[in-house]
């Protein structure tokens, strides 16, 4: 490329990657304001359809804790973006680049141990978040029960965690990236894949149960219901767990997980002490649901699909000399930064969730489609009315806002609106009684 050339391409990645920056930051903080306002104007007033069965304290408080949270992800936001900066066109990850270089390892452990410094800078960051949402917000409503101590074990766990068996991929990516030749992607593609499948079969089996406990479900008022329930669907009861999600937090959940033998459906034991059998079997049938429509194949698909997509365009990125000088990488550093794969890799996954931001909402709404086919599935082998009111225990339990802004909904939450779910709920149920 042209000496010119060079330079004008690589000031307009540049300006690309700074208006983008700047647009994912204002986009993000709008939808984050959109979303205290919203709430905090509907803060005193329960909506009509839930105020026979929420308290006006309970959907205030629900308001409040959106407010807290929103508030601090604004800020988290904010400290992100400064960080990017800093790591990028702020030289951060060319200092570290040129440190590693002078480090007795070959360049491929240079790259693992370039990540290791990017990884604990994330960390330093990211870590009074955490502190922040534990001890402060989640213990100012009610939710926290964990110590410092289980703080510090989880945290230690996390780390151990991630260095099992994050540090084998990432090996075997840089080293394919440095080694397979122009169809290494392909190759890469084919490891993450596999590793994406082993942690489904992991997680359920040996990751989850080293932060919590999980027992089969044993005798239980609803056991009755749930074994019919079971037999109709085709699914083995071993799959069927209860986990002590009290020993960290209040909040109730239920979700389904694995894939194969390992497919697990799980019930938080603070979900469980507040539903009637009725509304255990119907909680129940909704993770069916997700398992008979065979949710965890789609996204692993769609999932595949993307990441196809995303290595593609990396192996094309990691040969332009550009993509390096446009993204803080200085003209005296290209050479060293070239022949280190781990480098492009590095910058592209700093400034991916920059230039991604417009299939959030397309995922977030992939996801409420899943959550209105499982709410369906639900309905037809369960009572209608006995999920609708689950689902109302679930929001006032977690305190999650009846009233969330429309445009932050639809750009993030993974599930629908409470009003608009229930709505669903009771029109499918309509149409299930309606005769033929």
């Amino acid at each position: 490329m042209p000496a010119y050339s060079f330079v004008v391409t690589a000031a307009a990645t540049t300006l690309v990657f700074v208006l983008a920056l700047a647009a994912s930051l204002a986009v993000r903080l709008w939808l984050a304001r959109r979303q205290i306002a919203h709430v905090r104007h509907h803060r005193d007033q329960v909506p009509a359809a839930f105020a026979e069965r929420l308290t006006p304290s309970a959907h205030a408080k629900a308001a409040d804790y959106t407010v807290a949270k929103q508030r601090q992800a604004m800020l988290h936001t904010v400290a992100d973006a400064l960080l990017l900066l800093a790591l990028t066109l702020g030289g951060g990850l060319a200092a570290i680049v040129a440190w590693t270089e002078t480090m007795p390892l070959t360049p491929l452990w240079r790259d693992v141990a370039m990540f290791g410094v990017a990884g604990l800078i994330y960390a330093a960051v990211g870590l009074p978040f955490s502190w922040w949402h534990t001890f402060r917000i989640e213990e100012r409503f009610g939710f926290n029960r964990v110590t410092l101590r289980l703080w510090l074990a989880d945290l230690a766990k996390g780390t151990a965690l991630a260095l099992v068996l994050g540090v084998p991929l990432l090996v075997l990516v840089l080293w394919l990236m440095g080694a397979a030749g122009a169809t290494w992607w392909l190759m890469a593609w084919a490891a993450w894949m596999g590793f994406q499948l082993l942690l489904l079969v992991l997680y359920p089996l040996v990751i989850a149960p080293m932060f919590n406990t999980f027992s089969p479900l044993g005798e239980n008022p609803a056991r009755e219901r749930i074994e019919a329930l079971l037999a109709r669907c085709g699914f083995r009861s071993a799959g069927l767990f209860v986990m002590d999600g009290s020993k960290r937090s209040g909040h109730g959940n239920a979700y389904f997980t694995g894939f194969g033998r390992a497919k697990r459906i799980v019930f938080f034991d603070t979900l469980l002490s507040r539903l009637t059998p009725d509304e255990i079997e119907a909680v129940l049938a909704h993770e069916l649901g997700h398992y008979k429509r065979l949710h965890v194949v789609k996204r692993i698909v769609w999932s595949a699909l993307l990441s196809l997509v995303v290595l593609g365009l990396l192996a094309w990125l990691a040969q332009a000399p550009w993509f390096y000088v446009g993204l803080g990488i200085p003209e005296p550093l290209l050479p060293v930064a070239m022949r280190r794969p781990g480098v492009a890799l590095e910058l592209f996954l700093l400034v991916l969730p920059v230039l991604t931001i417009v299939l959030e909402p397309l995922s977030a709404r992939y996801s409420r489609r899943h959550e209105f086919e499982a709410d369906a599935f639900a309905v037809r082998h369960a009572s209608a009315a006995a999920l609708t009111n689950a689902l109302i225990k679930l929001y006032e339990d977690n305190a999650a806002t009846l009233t969330p802004d429309p445009m932050h909904s639809a750009f993030y939450d993974s599930h629908p609106p409470a009003s608009v779910r229930i709505a669903h709920i009771t029109a499918f149920a309509g149409t299930q009684a309606a005769p033929a």
